[in-house]
């Protein structure tokens, strides 16, 4: 999905300079552009958390990253189908080709959506040849509302984000009355609201730029450690 050419109307381009990643990146690092993966729980034509997720991607193109935008429409329920289904192997393949994400739901009987919920539970806590899909990865969380703002979608996605092993950076959005705040281009107009999409867009570029580079440190367990050192003893054991 290719969503730059949506431009950004409510930007005030002069107070969003691109980011200093001198200031932020490791010394090794080759100055690639961000990869961030953005995903949205609704297959509606109108879908908010859709819109939500493509006025996002503009504004971090803006900022330089690279962005894909994962469509959940075909993609099957969790043990429905095997994990060579084509919609799975694409997510997992982006999952594993980002290096940070937007996870954008609508909330629905107080909750994330299913379409939400199926697209995290296909990304494994543990993938092929030990690489772990979104372990020390950065994650931005978003919601849209149909009444009034709430934040139980945000608070249920941080906890996922949590147990995917995952940087969640400290600021998120929340859109109340969501199809009152979109107009007919699918732009958000600027204010409040805008202007927190686009504080949670800079924030995760930043936090992306530090962490990137040295997640596998960040994220290194003593507990994973203290097992390794343990098999490997048994395994010594057993021949001598």
């Amino acid at each position: 999905m290719k969503v730059s050419d949506g431009g950004l109307p409510a930007l005030n381009i002069g107070m969003l300079p691109k980011v200093d990643v001198a200031a932020l990146c490791g010394p090794d690092d080759d100055g690639h552009p961000l990869r961030i993966l953005l995903l949205y729980g609704s297959l509606r034509a109108e879908s908010y958390s859709r819109k939500a997720v493509e006025e996002s991607a503009r504004i971090l193109e803006h900022l330089g990253c690279e962005i894909r935008v994962f469509n959940p429409s075909g993609l099957p329920l969790v043990d429905d189908e095997n994990s060579n289904h084509p919609k799975v192997v694409e997510l997992r393949e982006l999952a594993i080709w980002s290096e940070g994400m937007v996870w954008s739901s609508p909330e629905r009987h107080g909750a994330m959506t299913g379409v939400m919920k199926t697209q995290i539970d296909w990304i494994p806590l543990s993938g092929q040849g030990g690489i772990r899909p979104t372990q020390g990865k950065t994650l931005a969380v978003m919601q849209v509302s149909g009444g009034s703002q709430s934040f139980n979608a945000v608070n249920q996605m941080r906890i996922l984000g949590r147990w995917m092993r995952m940087i969640t950076i400290p600021n998120q959005s929340s859109i109340p009355k969501a199809w009152l705040e979109f107009n007919s281009a699918g732009h958000l107009p600027d204010g409040p609201l805008y202007r927190r999409v686009v504080d949670v867009m800079e924030e995760l570029v930043k936090f992306t730029w530090l962490v990137r580079g040295r997640s596998e440190y960040l994220v290194d367990r003593y507990s994973e450690r203290a097992e390794t050192a343990d098999e490997t003893h048994k395994r010594v054991s057993k021949n001598k």
